[in-house]
């Protein structure tokens, strides 16, 4: 007969020093590769919020530019502000932002008067809005939406080119 009593298995019971470091190890690497990727999460907001505003003013504009169809005026009432209408479609100034929803506390209006280094440039007529995390800053230049008013019809039987709205999000 033979004795099993001494020839028993050592069990295991917990992890040894050297596995211990080598998954610290690996999270490290991990989290280092993870890092840049959430870092910058600022910049990506605010490149949305850019594209969002673009379609407030986009919406604000074709809204304006229907009800000027119906009744001609130089001035067309959203929800209780009054938007001055050129060529049928808004004109750039700051009841323009405010139809929009897009509030002073977050976001700066650039007009010709208010253009500086680092402000986009905006010919007459013309509104720049910019975050107010970047007004003022080169990154101002770079992450802003321009609004460049309807142009007058050429002929009668032609309408107003409508406005051009464009966004640029670079470096925001």
């Amino acid at each position: 007969m033979q004795t099993i009593g001494k020839f028993r298995s050592a069990t295991q019971a917990g992890f040894t020093l050297i596995e211990l470091i080598v998954v610290i190890v690996i999270l490290g690497i991990l989290a280092a590769t993870a890092l840049p990727k959430f870092a910058d999460l600022g910049g990506d907001a605010r490149g949305a919020t850019m594209k969002a505003g673009k379609g407030s003013l986009e919406a604000v504009s074709a809204m304006v530019h229907g009800k000027f169809l119906i009744a001609p005026s130089t001035t067309v009432s959203l929800e209780g502000t009054s938007v001055g209408v050129t060529n049928g479609y808004p004109t750039g100034n700051a009841a323009l932002l405010e139809a929009a929803g897009l509030k002073d506390s977050d976001y700066q209006l650039i007009t010709t008067a208010q253009s500086t280094a680092n402000t986009p440039t905006t010919l007459s007529g013309e509104v720049a809005i910019v975050p107010l995390s970047v007004s003022g800053t080169v990154k101002g230049l770079n992450c802003y939406v321009h609004y460049k008013p309807a142009v007058a019809a050429v002929a009668p039987a032609t309408d107003a080119t409508p406005p051009v709205i464009t966004v640029k999000t670079t470096s925001c």
